[in-house]
């Protein structure tokens, strides 16, 4: 899954245990709306540092994995969501993408939308 924004917060790296370390960070989409939103992420172990290219404020590109799991507490069965971030990239940076690097370009790069044009003086004789 993918999600681009504005950074607007990034928390400092946390260590859970000897072997495992996380590091929370907060995007903001859809700014220019009455109703902007704030979506938390989550990158893990050697990932923490990745966000230290960052800046707040940065538009950024974040590809990321859905993760749930249920914890069975005092209260009962509870259910907990983590987006799993795996790759961010800042937008608008003059580096080329690696499939720019390879010729490649998607199919909806290589079609260019046909161009129609009408007016009331065309006579179509088409009968649909």
């Amino acid at each position: 899954m993918e999600a681009t924004g504005q950074l607007k917060l990034k928390y400092d790296t946390q260590k859970v245990s000897e072997k495992f370390q996380k590091r929370d960070f907060v995007l903001a989409t859809d700014l220019n709306t009455p109703y902007p939103q704030y979506v938390s992420f989550q990158v893990t172990q050697d990932k923490c540092s990745t966000l230290d290219t960052f800046n707040q404020g940065d538009e950024i590109k974040v590809q990321f994995n859905l993760r749930g799991r249920e914890w069975n507490g005092p209260q009962g069965i509870k259910y907990f969501n983590t987006l799993e971030a795996w790759r961010i990239e800042k937008i608008g940076t003059s580096q080329p993408s690696s499939a720019s690097n390879q010729g490649y370009s998607s199919p909806a790069e290589s079609i260019s939308a046909p161009a129609f044009s009408s007016s009331i003086a065309d006579n179509d004789d088409l009968p649909f």
